[in-house]
């Protein structure tokens, strides 16, 4: 039996995000492992699955309990929140229970905010690392962008991490004050959404032109 790794539109509707074939292959499915209820029953409600038809668990359950359904000889998916599971979502350990087991892991086809941000950004893109969230605190938070900066000009990288949208702005801020003038900055916002914005512009121009990003769900990188 095969776990699919299912990808979820990072806005608007599924058919608009997805091609037909993993649509065709999400519908034959009847049992999820999802990480948030709620939006995972949007999703499958707007592909036309009544959702009291189908078995959704948390993926914060039990990793190897979640994956009963495979070894009852019934396809498994594993759906995120928005964009793709396992790649700044959760979802992981259910994937590598799967591997321990010996199932069948088949990633589908769908939008990741990461990948999207960095095809837009004009950035470095044949060494590029994903560097998750940075630290809230002020002095750790400063601490890690200068170890990113150092990284990105020694290793000639570009530096991906996101951020918690109502702390967009306080991110750009602390990167604006620290960054050298001629580190090139891009901030991609709303991808995939009628709002969508991606510009790349070195660190001093940022600080001629800087605009809030507002709480809206963004990618940030950076190429010293």
């Amino acid at each position: 039996m095969i776990l699919y790794a299912i990808p979820t539109p990072l806005g608007g509707s599924p058919e608009s995000a997805l091609p037909a074939p993993a649509l065709q292959t999400i519908r034959g499915i009847k049992d999820f492992v999802v990480e948030d209820a709620k939006s995972a029953r949007a999703f499958l409600g707007a592909l036309g699955m009544p959702v009291r038809e189908l078995s959704i668990s948390a993926v914060d359950g039990d990793a190897a309990a979640l994956l009963k359904p495979l070894r009852e000889k019934r396809p498994l998916g594993l759906l995120s929140e928005a964009g793709c599971p396992a790649i700044a979502d959760p979802g992981a350990e259910v994937i590598e229970a799967a591997h321990r087991e010996g199932f069948r892991v088949v990633p589908l086809v769908g939008p990741s905010a990461i990948a999207l941000a960095l095809m837009a950004s004009g950035l470095e893109g044949q060494r590029f690392a994903f560097c998750g969230y940075l630290p809230r605190e002020t002095p750790d938070r400063t601490k890690r962008i200068r170890e990113l900066e150092r990284r990105s000009r020694s290793e000639k990288e570009t530096e991906i991490f996101i951020e918690t949208p109502y702390r967009n702005d306080v991110l750009l801020a602390a990167l604006l004050e620290i960054c050298g003038e001629t580190t090139r900055l891009c901030v991609a916002a709303d991808l995939t959404l009628a709002t969508e914005s991606v510009a790349t512009r070195t660190i001093a121009e940022w600080r001629g032109r800087r605009a809030p990003i507002g709480k809206r769900p963004a990618v940030f990188l950076l190429c010293a």
